[in-house]
């Protein structure tokens, strides 16, 4: 069986700063934005989560930040094709496209990261026959092939037609 290797969390707390005690739910709570400098780690297994929220884009429409990073990895929330104003993307599957890539590498960069460390990839469309539009504009941003699924939807917030989220290593 091959061993598996870890990460204690005084290495993990070190690297992000210090912690501090709190009572309820947390254990330990402490914040760490890569922005702002805010993040948590909770819960008795005392794992490091960090939410990542970039200030470049605008804040998410619902209750979940932009991504979250975890010792095993950033997982990007789904991004729409929507400028940094929060305005909705008009146009070809192409320009849309372009609009959410450009949305992920705003926020893995906010988290220290890059499109060219994303592990896996999940793209939601609301139409399969615009696949092939927006495999041109992906094959542009993302070079270097990671897993992938592409999943047909009956819809999607704001009646966009397309959404992207991913995993990432930073």
């Amino acid at each position: 069986m091959p061993q598996r290797s870890t990460i204690s969390t005084t290495q993990t707390l070190r690297a992000y700063n210090t912690i501090s005690s709190r009572d309820g739910s947390c254990l330990r709570y402490g914040r760490y934005n890569y922005a702002k400098e805010e993040a948590s780690l909770c819960g008795q297994s005392k794992r490091f989560i960090a939410t990542i929220n970039s200030p470049n884009l605008p804040a998410p429409i619902g209750p979940y930040s932009h991504a979250v990073q975890t010792p095993f990895g950033i997982f990007v929330s789904g991004q729409l094709p929507a400028d940094f104003n929060g305005n909705l993307v008009e146009g070809t599957m192409r320009e849309k496209t372009e609009a959410v890539l450009r949305n992920l590498q705003e926020v893995l960069v906010t988290a220290k990261s890059s499109l060219d460390k994303i592990v896996k990839v999940q793209v939601f469309l609301t139409d399969m026959n615009d696949f092939a539009e927006m495999n041109k504009e992906y094959e542009k941003w993302i070079t270097h092939k990671p897993a992938r699924s592409c999943v047909a939807v009956k819809e999607l917030p704001k009646g966009v037609n397309i959404e992207i989220e991913c995993i990432a290593f930073p």
